[in-house]
């Protein structure tokens, strides 16, 4: 891993240590590590582990997991509400004032990169306004075309946006859209815009990873396969029972979707299984895509298995990074 002190930090700006990288490439097991060894504990950086009820899915830290460290911004979110990038980085904030007021170290942990950038940058998210009619719009267009015709739309005035987003991503590519037709500027132009601002933080980000790309998606297709086996068509069939609607944000979370259509008697159990896998292995690599833009992330990768005793190298270079001033 290359060393933690990238760049000078100016010494007044607070410190933040990131665990990040793709799906199953053992961030959960190493925060918890990194936390005990670091007298800290985790915040969470999942957009869908905020969501109460929504636990095999989302692969959410059971409580042998967490192994006693204190986990922030799970579980904080009715699944019927709309939880945004802006409201994250508000609430995980306030929980790294809090952990650092109580003289422990504050650890994100999690896969979600505009999540982890909104709360490291403070990134403004109302560059447009919400709920317009140029959305209403946009939306009865990517009903009308279809996701993949409406991604080439938006790649042919924005296409790094658009390599970065699913054609099934109707929330984002339509927010894209619109954040050009009604500023003009692209929400890729806006990114950067907001990269220039100085930070909030000074993130010491590790990325997780696997050597041959193989193995990592062996390993998605071992878990996707696990949350089945672990009970998720009931966890699904619960949430339906319970009132949530198909078409909520929570709903269109890698393995609730296929599941749901499983229920409708869209699709086979099996290929339910073989959606999530698949759609979970291009999630991994829509993640990694975000990562490279960064060139301050640091990158281990793994061989076969995440070797927890890669914490204590961490532990110090961080304790050692925040000890330069």
């Amino acid at each position: 891993m290359d060393d933690l002190n990238k760049k000078s930090d100016p010494a007044n700006m607070q410190k933040l240590l990131v665990i990040t990288g793709p799906t199953a490439t053992g961030k959960t097991a190493l925060g918890a590590e990194l936390a005990l060894q670091l007298n800290g504990e985790v915040i969470s950086a999942d957009s869908m582990q905020v969501y109460r009820g929504m636990d095999i899915g989302t692969a959410k830290p059971t409580k042998s997991e967490m192994r006693g460290v204190p986990h922030y911004m799970i579980d904080v979110a009715d699944p019927s509400e709309k939880f945004s990038a802006a409201k994250y980085a508000a609430m995980a904030a306030a929980c790294v004032d809090d952990i650092r007021a109580r003289g422990r170290t504050p650890i994100v942990v999690g896969g979600t990169g505009l999540y982890i950038e909104g709360l490291l940058r403070g990134t403004p998210y109302a560059v447009a306004p919400g709920d317009s009619g140029v959305r209403k719009t946009l939306e009865a267009e990517y009903d009308a075309v279809g996701g993949e015709a409406f991604r080439r739309k938006l790649a042919s005035f924005d296409p790094q946006r658009a390599a970065l987003l699913h054609p099934e991503d109707k929330k984002r590519l339509v927010r894209a859209c619109e954040v050009y037709e009604l500023t003009g500027v692209t929400i890729t132009e806006h990114d950067a815009e907001s990269k220039a601002r100085p930070p909030r933080y000074l993130a010491y980000q590790v990325a997780l990873d696997f050597k041959r790309r193989e193995t990592l998606y062996a390993r998605i297709d071992r878990r996707a396969l696990q949350m089945f086996e672990s009970g998720l068509v009931d966890e699904v069939r619960a949430l339906l029972n319970a009132g949530l609607s198909q078409d909520s944000t929570a709903m269109q979370a890698i393995g609730y979707k296929e599941t749901a259509a499983y229920l409708n008697s869209a699709c086979t159990l099996a290929e339910a299984v073989d959606r999530v896998q698949r759609e979970s292995r291009r999630y991994a690599k829509r993640q990694l895509t975000w990562l490279r833009r960064d060139d301050t992330v640091n990158w281990n990768r793994w061989e076969t298995e995440p070797q927890l005793g890669f914490a204590r190298r961490i532990s110090t270079e961080y304790l050692d990074a925040c000890a330069v001033e």
